[in-house]
């Protein structure tokens, strides 16, 4: 793996610039609120368009090839194609787009460099200037709007790079959550910043930031682009300076930077997942900057990773890989839920040394809402409930995939959703709601949920017209949905549940989903169901648990002095046997100074780790910014 140096001295010099330079103040408008809200990933079809430069959600000029993108290509350590060849560099930067997501109107492109670019789908040139064009952009028939760039000449001595692509207007100084036209909407002491000029600063696009601050906290586990990630080290992370911040799974992902930045302005908490390879190194530094720039009347949120249990994410393969060779379990999935619980109490203690303490920090453990021997193992192995402040589930209701392919209409859909004798309907969710609430409360945590809501899916379809999909679809446009919605948060509260983090911010539906609660940052309050149930849940119901409302400290419940799980995990989880790695041609743990023939021990009951060799060098790797594949 190529790994680029960066010089860390400027990186923090522009990061520091970077936070302080829009000068406004944080919206405290939700602090009484019981809500969040979870981001979506950086990738040119998000309709929620959390960025002023559209160019940052665009794919990565090398994944659109073969369609746009061909010939041998050189790229510079930003992603930026420095020598053509011959050959075109494009990319797609508007993915199918709802017709009023942004405006149908000129927007400009600016670049550094000589060369040209060529438009293509729904973006149309209208001028040339030096070093910026002027290009329309407006929905096709089909009522969406998607756009490409290609780089068609470039010069090698100074080839294009730094593209831009920004819509008309700007904001008043002090006020980023208002999109204005000209100078004349700006008085004096809030001179008028035009998109065109301070775009690096303002950043995100004002529609958006009106749209997120309603909700007291932000999760940013989709912006950030974690799941299915390799990222292991600290250089090799998302920065401001990367060509895109879009692509595929494993390589999109915003800058830490970005998002404290998305949090100080809304006033909301940040919610962050920590890579499931990040090493020591990693956490530590990103702690340290998140305690560093983060608005001290605002409170961290930290979750390991995410679903570590979902047999579809590489994360959970790394879990049970690790647990399997520190021999927590015979079973390796409980050894996966093992490790994920030893690990993120590793990872909770680093921000803690970063924080000076954890008054500012909510240390997450995440579970699986219908696995409630899963809850006891994360929260009672090694006594992990005394390093813990939440537990968070997913409480979502849909029904069975064999009871959806026999939908024949709407109503059909809703009868589901209510069925007692549907066992993901809204009252068998809250039922189970209630379980886990008492499992939580056991271990002096709160129940919380990091998503939630509707999870009507039809899998293995292709189309919105295959199978049941269009009822699907049409449910989540329907107004019985916002009831229900309403109904659920109301038994969730009733149930015991705390804060809510509802999926997701606004999206278009296909066949794999509707799950936004908007179809698109522009779309009307009366045309979206889902947002309005959130929004008057929250409008009648403020924030319910102790303390709730209070800026930048965390209240927590007493623990309890015994474990409340030992009897559950001792009946039903069966200690393991290490599994050591095999010898390879060069020894992975030659500079740790370990043996790997080092006599396996069975592990005995009270969860403690017999395995001393294979523990240190697990150590030793996480501790080793240069072997960030070495426990793959």
């Amino acid at each position: 793996m190529k790994i680029i140096r960066i010089n860390l001295r400027a990186v923090i010099a522009l990061a520091v610039l970077f936070s302080v330079s829009l000068s406004s103040q944080a919206f405290t408008g939700n602090r009484t609120s019981p809500l969040g809200i979870n981001t979506n990933e950086t990738m040119d079809m998000d309709s929620s368009v959390p960025f002023i430069n559209l160019f940052k959600l665009a794919l990565p000029f090398e994944e659109a090839r073969p369609w746009i993108t061909k010939g041998n290509i050189e790229y510079d350590e930003n992603g930026w194609p420095k020598r053509l060849n011959g050959g075109v560099a494009g990319t797609r930067f508007i993915g199918g787009y709802p017709a009023n997501s942004i405006p149908s109107t000129v927007y400009s492109v600016f670049y550094k460099g000589q060369g040209k670019i060529r438009y293509g789908v729904n973006a149309r040139l209208v001028r040339r200037l030096p070093g910026r064009d002027l290009i329309e952009i407006r929905p096709g028939k089909d009522k969406k709007i998607s756009a490409s760039l290609t780089i068609v000449e470039s010069n090698p001595n100074n080839y294009i790079r730094d593209i831009s692509i920004v819509m008309p207007g700007g904001i008043c100084k002090g006020n980023p959550f208002r999109k204005v036209k000209t100078k004349k909407d700006c008085g004096p002491n809030n001179p008028f910043m035009s998109f065109a000029q301070h775009h690096e600063d303002i950043i995100f696009n004002p529609d958006y930031l009106n749209f997120m601050k309603d909700f007291r906290v932000i999760r940013l586990m989709n912006m950030s682009g974690i799941t299915r990630n390799p990222l292991g080290v600290w250089e090799n992370r998302p920065t401001l300076s990367k060509a895109t911040w879009g692509g595929k799974e494993g390589v999109r992902g915003a800058p830490l930077e970005a998002m404290v930045k998305l949090a100080n302005l809304t006033g909301a908490d940040p919610w962050f997942n920590l890579p499931h390879r990040a090493n020591n190194e990693f956490v530590k530094k990103y702690a340290e900057y998140v305690s560093e720039h983060l608005r001290p009347e605002l409170k961290a949120y930290i979750e390991y990773s995410n679903e570590t249990w979902n047999g579809v994410f590489s994360q959970t393969h790394h879990m049970q890989k690790m647990g399997q060779r520190l021999g927590l379990d015979a079973n390796k999935i409980y050894g996966g839920f093992k490790y994920y619980s030893k690990r993120s109490v590793e990872i909770f203690k680093i921000w803690e040394e970063a924080f000076q303490g954890n008054n500012r920090l909510v240390r997450v453990m995440g579970g699986m809402t219908t696995n409630l021997p899963m809850s006891h193992m994360v929260l009672g192995y090694e006594e992990a409930f005394k390093h813990t402040d939440a537990l968070a589930i997913a409480p979502y209701f849909h029904a069975s995939q064999k009871a959806q392919k026999r939908i024949n209409s709407v109503d059909e859909v809703f009868a589901l959703l209510s069925s007692p004798s549907n066992r993901y309907s809204v009252p068998r969710t809250l039922a189970i709601v209630e379980q886990q609430n008492r499992i939580a409360a056991q271990y002096g945590t709160d129940l919380i949920a990091y998503e939630g809501g509707q999870h009507l899916v039809a899998y293995k379809t292709h189309s919105i017209e295959d199978e049941s999909n269009r009822y699907l679809i049409q449910a989540n446009k329907d107004e019985r949905m916002s009831k229900m919605y309403y109904e659920f948060l109301e038994g969730w509260k009733k149930k015991g549940g705390k804060l809510f983090i509802a999926f997701s911010a606004p999206r278009h539906y296909n066949w794999i989903g509707s799950w936004g609660i908007k179809e698109h940052i522009g779309q009307k309050a009366e045309d979206a169901p889902k947002y309005r149930a959130l929004m008057y849940f929250q409008k009648k119901n403020k924030c319910w648990w102790y303390a709730c409302s209070r800026a930048g400290h965390v209240a927590r419940k007493s623990k309890p002095s015994y474990n409340p799980g030992a009897y559950v995990m001792n009946r039903r989880f069966k200690p393991g046997k290490p599994v050591l790695a095999k010898p390879a041609a060069k020894p992975t743990f030659v500079k740790a100074g370990l043996s790997l023939t080092e006599k396996p021990v069975m592990q005995r009951a009270g969860w403690s780790n017999p395995t001393r060799a294979e523990s240190q060098a697990i150590q030793e790797l996480f501790n080793d910014p240069s072997a960030p594949n070495a426990w793959e």
